[in-house]
């Protein structure tokens, strides 16, 4: 088989599709994720374990194997003819090789065309301050948070430095200057370039994904210290994501970072990709904004206060994720069976519905 031609086929599908990912595993025939489900491709016949080991290493470079063979597991985007990009992972499952490969558009949405609160574009303004863009894996955290920096590349003449793994939108410096930087091949890792940013002069940072406390505990402090720091967490609301933050620090520490965060932060996105009726999915956002209450609330460990805080603030902007799943019920973008699949709180849903 020539691996090559066979994959570009593969992509050309995945393109063609709109699918959002493709999955090669040992066992199934390539698998396109469409409208948020698994479709396998029965036209094609399974992939045995060599066929796909095959086709993964067609995607790496070099070094890519190379650190392939090390660590088991490795993630880097990939270039497809120059038309679209794909962020890939390539990894080991009882003893054979998987692919997953995430289709990036090359068009970077806006807040309104990605059906996102306009609230969202309050976030663009500040010189300083911390969003956070939180929600499970696949569910639209990357392209809500190139929506948010591409507002502010069109808008405003600043310098905006990306720290991410791997490198996912492309942004076309138009007002501001961007400079994109890839954990592993531009730097070593997020921590150490979110510690350099403080000598490269940026406005804005944007963190793809906050894995460890020193990377948060740095991007805490460079909201504090003058920047407009966006950074993503994967956690399912606004109040998981402060505890998920001021828990991943030593008790001794708590109390500070919870004072650091109550005076650095802007809001909190917590957000679901949706199946909507008409097709293609739609997000469901719960939005935190930070006010007097919001402070005071995180600032003396009353965390598990912040939803009624959201519930209750309709009038500036915060929305709980129950009300924005009702309000797409209600007006028949999504069905109530998949609304009550994505709320945490299913029978609070089922009686914002009814009202």
């Amino acid at each position: 088989m020539d691996y090559l031609t066979k994959l570009k086929e593969y992509l050309e599908l995945t393109v063609k599709e709109q699918a959002s990912d493709l999955h090669f595993s040992t066992g199934h025939p390539p698998l396109l994720r469409i409208n948020g489900k698994l479709v396998p491709l029965v036209k094609y016949k399974v992939l045995t374990g060599e066929e796909v080991k095959e086709l993964g290493l067609a995607l790496l470079n070099p070094e890519q194997q190379k650190r392939f063979a090390e660590d088991k597991e490795v993630d880097f985007s990939y270039n497809f003819e120059d038309r679209v990009r794909f962020r890939v992972n390539v990894f080991r499952q009882r003893g054979d090789v998987s692919v997953a490969m995430r289709l990036i558009p090359a068009k970077i949405r806006t807040v309104d065309e990605l059906n996102l609160p306009p609230i969202l574009h309050e976030f663009t303004r500040p010189s300083q301050g911390f969003v956070l863009v939180t929600g499970p894996s696949s569910h639209g955290k990357s392209t809500t948070l190139a929506a948010l920096v591409d507002e502010i590349n069109h808008t405003r003449a600043d310098h905006i430095i990306t720290i991410e793994d791997p490198i996912e939108y492309i942004f076309e410096d138009d007002r501001a200057v961007i400079d994109q930087r890839e954990v592993y091949q531009d730097t070593l890792s997020f921590s150490r370039a979110l510690r350099a940013t403080f000598r490269q002069d940026p406005d804005v940072i944007m963190v793809g994904e906050m894995r460890d406390p020193e990377t948060m505990a740095i991007a805490i402090t460079a909201a504090e210290t003058g920047h407009l720091v966006f950074a993503t967490l994967h956690t399912n609301s606004a109040s998981q994501t402060i505890h998920r933050i001021v828990d991943s620090f030593a008790a001794e520490q708590q109390d500070q970072v919870r004072a650091q965060l109550s005076g650095s932060l802007l809001g909190v996105i917590s957000q679901r990709l949706v199946p909507c009726l008409k097709g293609g999915l739609i997000p469901a956002c719960e939005i935190m904004l930070s006010t007097p209450a919001v402070t005071n609330l995180i600032r003396e460990n009353k965390i598990h206060e912040l939803p009624m805080v959201i519930e209750t603030s309709g009038e500036v902007g915060m929305i709980s994720l129950n009300r924005s799943l009702a309000d797409l019920v209600k007006k028949k973008e999504i069905s109530l069976e998949n609304a009550l699949i994505y709320s945490l709180n299913p029978s609070e849903l089922r009686l914002l519905v009814r009202r």
